[in-house]
């Protein structure tokens, strides 16, 4: 793995909009959003806090695209294509961060990638930025998306909004079944 790679991870991690509280932005579009499979990692505080912000959408068109063997939701890094995808905006501490680049396979299987997400609807006030964005603003968030990917996966159909129990009829196969 290339130097790059590895410490991808750690080179964004002090280049993120934080707040006050030393809380940085986490865009989360698909098994770790409320109602799904993941979402419980995020609660409780076993690995971290991490704190419901609101909805946004990707301020630039991604391909989201469910693929492999277990039918994992993958925002490929390939802006300009796909769609603008919706999800959930969470403001986590360094723990928590550190935590969803394990979870995540961070860099190997997702790269955390600062990205401007445009703002849905904001509920946020614990862990919120300096002056809380309004509906139609942005605010920097880290996704996990996938820069390395079978080129196939280009043809695969695009999602805006991904659930695990979606019309697409890939149902997700959970870690703890693998």
């Amino acid at each position: 793995m290339s130097f790059f790679l590895k410490d991808l991870c750690l080179l964004f991690k002090t280049q993120s909009e934080a707040s006050p509280a030393g809380m940085t932005h986490v865009f989360v579009y698909g098994t770790l959003k409320r109602g799904q499979p993941n979402h419980k990692v995020l609660l409780g505080g076993t690995h971290g806090r991490a704190a419901f912000q609101g909805w946004g959408r990707t301020a630039e068109p991604y391909p989201l695209v469910i693929a492999g063997e277990h039918n994992i939701p993958h925002l490929l890094n390939v802006p300009g294509q796909g769609h603008r995808v919706v999800g959930e905006i969470y403001a986590v501490d360094e723990q928590m961060l550190r935590f969803l680049d394990e979870f995540e396979g961070c860099p190997d299987m997702y790269q955390r990638t600062p990205l401007p997400i445009a703002v849905l609807e904001w509920e946020g006030t614990r862990g919120a930025p300096r002056e809380t964005p309004a509906a139609d603003r942005t605010v920097q968030c880290f996704v996990y998306s996938t820069a390395t990917f079978p080129p196939e996966w280009l043809h695969l159909p695009y999602h805006d909004n991904y659930d695990s129990q979606g019309q697409h009829g890939l149902r997700y196969n959970p870690r703890e079944n693998r």
